[in-house]
């Protein structure tokens, strides 16, 4: 079937320049606007993705692998600390520069990218609100993924409504004695290094601090691996806490600090998902642009459609949209500017959901081949999906932006 597209044959359409019509159209270019020096990172991040991520990637979410070498060859690429300071062997990296590598690797594999995410955005906590004892402790192994870590906000009782949170921390002389749980933790019981929110005051956001953890903590344990629709080449499981004994020495910032951590975080995670999610969308507008081509009904190639045609266009269309929009928002967080939290979430919200219907329609452009496993294309609908849901549902996501309309 000549319209198969092979394992990294999307990583290298993305690589080739200049435009053609077997390579990239201006049109949809991710490294128009950037400079000399953001286009060669981007290169080397899609190089990797072509030749590390996107020949595995199928493998990795049909047999559930966590490709921990993998994201060791990428860290000496600097690729385990991009926005970490580089004191503690992080590339101290711009948040618009993150999008862009983030995006580049999402082509080759969009759910080991994701997680890639999630450990920076744990780094870059750790690097911001950390002692410097806790800094260098730390941050160096994870910037070098030696160690991974895992984000713990989610519980089973509060997902949208995280100031809720129930899981406990009693103070007690210099630890903290933590208790309760967390759900649908990335790399659940695999990593090593767990940043745990947790109540060590009253009920609301304001008793909320931040906690590290280390795998092996006595009372520190996992629950079943979960069985997803996507995200595959990451595990996801409960973390439990059972009376762990944690030192004061591993509590991020003061007490009551945590919720503010954590929402800050959020904010260049919802800049890091909506990246990975222009990755897959890019990456299936390419593909569905190479099957519309190779591909032959009525006697003459799909591509001669024009309702196909139009689609084609609507897709790519949506696609620079919502880059744009992330880009936008990435440079406002960088500068610190007040409505960089509400970018953050209207570029979250935009472009997870738009990525999500290119993904979706590239698809059904494949036809009935488009639910095959052979053909990428369906594993991007379904790496994609669960980005509508976490670092904020796209729900919240809207809620946030209104709030910010409304509030004068």
């Amino acid at each position: 079937m000549a319209w198969r597209v092979a394992p990294g044959a999307v990583a290298r359409l993305l690589l080739r320049r200049p435009a053609g019509r077997r390579g990239i159209a201006s049109c949809i270019d991710p490294s128009a606007g950037l400079t000399e020096e953001q286009k060669e990172f981007q290169k080397v991040a899609l190089d990797f993705a072509s030749k590390e991520m996107a020949p595995h990637m199928a493998e990795w979410d049909e047999k559930e692998i966590f490709p921990v070498e993998t994201m060791r060859k990428a860290a000496q690429l600097g690729f385990g600390g991009i926005y970490v300071k580089p004191d503690v062997g992080g590339s101290g990296l711009s948040r618009l520069d993150t999008s862009i590598i983030f995006e580049a690797l999402s082509t080759g594999c969009t759910s080991t990218t994701a997680y890639m995410s999630i450990h920076n955005m744990c780094v870059w906590m750790i690097d911001t609100f950390g002692s410097e004892e806790q800094r260098r402790r730390f941050c160096p192994s994870l910037c070098s993924m030696e160690r991974f870590a895992s984000y713990c906000l989610t519980e089973p009782g509060s997902g949208s409504d995280a100031a809720s949170l129930l899981t406990s921390a009693q103070r007690k002389g210099d630890t903290y004695v933590l208790n309760g749980s967390k759900a649908f933790i990335s790399g659940g019981g695999d990593t090593d290094v767990y940043v745990v929110m947790c109540r060590t005051g009253g009920p609301g956001p304001k008793g909320i601090s931040c906690l590290v953890l280390e795998k092996g903590t006595p009372g520190l344990s996992f629950g079943k691996k979960e069985k997803k629709v996507g995200w595959n080449s990451q595990p996801t499981r409960a973390v439990i806490f059972e009376d762990c004994v944690v030192p004061v020495g591993n509590r991020l910032g003061a007490e009551g600090q945590g919720f503010s951590i954590a929402m800050k975080g959020l904010n260049g995670g919802r800049i890091n998902i909506a990246s990975c999610s222009l990755g897959a969308a890019h990456a299936s507008v390419l593909l569905a642009q190479e099957h519309l081509t190779v591909r032959k009904q009525f006697g003459e190639p799909l591509a001669n459609n024009q309702y196909l045609q139009f689609g084609l266009a609507e897709m790519a269309t949506r696609l620079v949209a919502a880059r744009l929009m992330v880009r936008n928002a990435a440079r406002a967080l960088q500068d610190g500017r007040e409505d960089a939290a509400v970018l953050c979430s209207m570029a979250k919200l935009f472009a997870t959901d738009e990525c999500f219907a290119i993904c979706n329609q590239a698809l059904q452009m494949h036809g009935g081949y488009g639910y095959l496993k052979d053909y990428a294309v369906q594993q991007f609908v379904r790496d994609i999906r669960v980005h509508q849901i976490l670092e904020g549902t796209n729900e919240v996501m809207r809620m946030i932006v209104a709030r910010n309309l409304l509030q004068g």
